[in-house]
């Protein structure tokens, strides 16, 4: 019997840095898992810090179950996310439960928020160095356990494969990469 493939919920909402969201999304649906695109605000169109919109699948709000992996997108609409309970409490029980969370650019300040990056190794886009002072400048994703974060929209390529990776397998990541012209990953 072939294993179920994983899942992953993608969180978004107006201002979201387009790249940093559809990278991920993209990557893990050619690696064939399961991503919910869901939108935090009431509405299922985004519209992302460049104007280009994003139709999520569903509602954050509609949202039952659990994911094998959550994924916060940065940009400049990330106040609103951090604003957001629900997002921080799924990020805590997320974290709690052992399972992937992974956020870029500016989204780890929503980690923060939900208290899981204490004693943690992380990155995030410099523009957010005042409130995550131990960012490690020089790397473009870090792995802590079930914690992955990546520094900006110039990362989401690598992010997303490191996603795969973790998600699915190196072998998977690989083909991934290989078939949109990334020569090595790491």
């Amino acid at each position: 019997m072939p294993d179920s493939p994983k899942s992953a919920l993608i969180l978004i909402g107006d201002g979201v840095e387009e790249m940093e969201a559809v990278a991920p999304i993209d990557l893990l649906r050619r690696a064939g898992v399961d991503v919910t695109v869901a939108s935090i605000t009431g509405n299922r169109r985004i519209t992302g810090r460049n104007a280009i919109v994003i139709e999520a699948d569903t509602l954050l709000q509609d949202v039952t179950g659990s994911f094998d992996g959550v994924v916060i997108p940065g940009g400049p609409g990330i106040k609103a996310v951090r604003a957001e309970s629900k997002v921080i409490e799924c990020i805590r029980k997320q974290a709690k439960s052992g399972r992937l969370v992974a956020a870029i650019c500016a989204a780890p300040t929503v980690l923060l928020d939900a208290g899981v990056l204490e004693g943690r190794r992380y990155t995030a886009h410099f523009g957010v160095a005042g409130e995550l002072p131990d960012i490690i400048e020089d790397a473009p994703v870090v792995i802590d356990g079930n914690i992955v974060t990546s520094r900006g929209a110039g990362t989401a390529t690598d992010f997303g494969l490191t996603l795969v990776e973790l998600l699915c397998s190196e072998s998977v990541a690989d083909e991934v990469a290989n078939s949109i012209c990334v020569p090595e990953l790491g």
